[in-house]
């Protein structure tokens, strides 16, 4: 629990590029800690509860997309405030209905100590539910990337696999995406920091539209 920000003596979000929270929790896969997963991304991903229709297209949704995720090296991790007994029923009856074997563990988290520490419960929308987030965990444990929904809107799963794909080449490449940038796409060069750089910028033979922008190939 080091790891959760407090402000005013109150626990707050976990911040972008500082150490995700460390957790230990009972799974549909037996008992995980965060650091099992050192050396792979992570998207740990939370959802309001077993057995409803948003959640369950989710689920199938996250299950289509986990080949996907594995070529990139990115491991899956859901979560709700109910117990390992709901879950594995409820993955049961998703293969039963839906003809869909859901592949990654589930955190069990009755005592709701890691939404606590994720910030996944908003009292404003419900006191016993989690919201709909994405934290992604990159292969250090930084928490590189957070999303938020409310219990009303199913997430969009390849938003989700661009933003993978974009923090990737960002690691990568050194770079920056633009708006709707997908694989293949020109990327962003960061904007020089001094007007020396700003004039070799202009010269350099990237695609410039003034100093502070230009675009490249990868």
């Amino acid at each position: 629990m080091d790891t959760i920000v407090q402000e005013n003596g109150k626990a707050t979000l976990p911040r972008l590029n500082q150490p995700a929270p460390l957790f230990e929790a009972e799974t549909t896969h037996g008992t995980l800690r965060l650091e099992d997963f050192q050396g792979s991304w992570v998207i740990l991903f939370s959802h309001p509860a077993d057995f409803t229709p948003v959640c369950t297209t989710e689920f199938i949704a996250f299950t289509e997309l986990a080949p996907e995720l594995k070529k990139r090296g990115v491991e899956l991790c859901g979560l709700s405030i109910d117990s390992t007994y709901s879950h594995i029923a409820w993955v049961r009856n998703i293969e039963k209905n839906f003809g869909v074997r859901v592949p990654f563990p589930i955190i069990a988290d009755l005592n709701k100590e890691v939404a606590s520490l994720y910030g996944m419960v908003m009292p404003g929308e419900s006191k016993t539910e989690t919201s709909r987030c994405v934290f992604v965990i990159d292969p250090k444990g930084i928490l590189r990337a957070m999303i938020y929904y409310p219990l009303t809107t199913g997430r969009n799963t390849q938003e989700i696999l661009r933003l993978i794909d974009a923090l990737q080449a960002t690691d990568k490449h050194g770079i920056a995406t633009p708006a709707n940038w997908k694989p293949g796409e020109k990327i962003i060069i960061p904007p020089p920091r001094t007007t020396e750089a700003a004039e070799e910028r202009m010269k350099a033979g990237y695609e410039t539209a003034d100093w502070y922008f230009s675009k490249r190939a990868i």
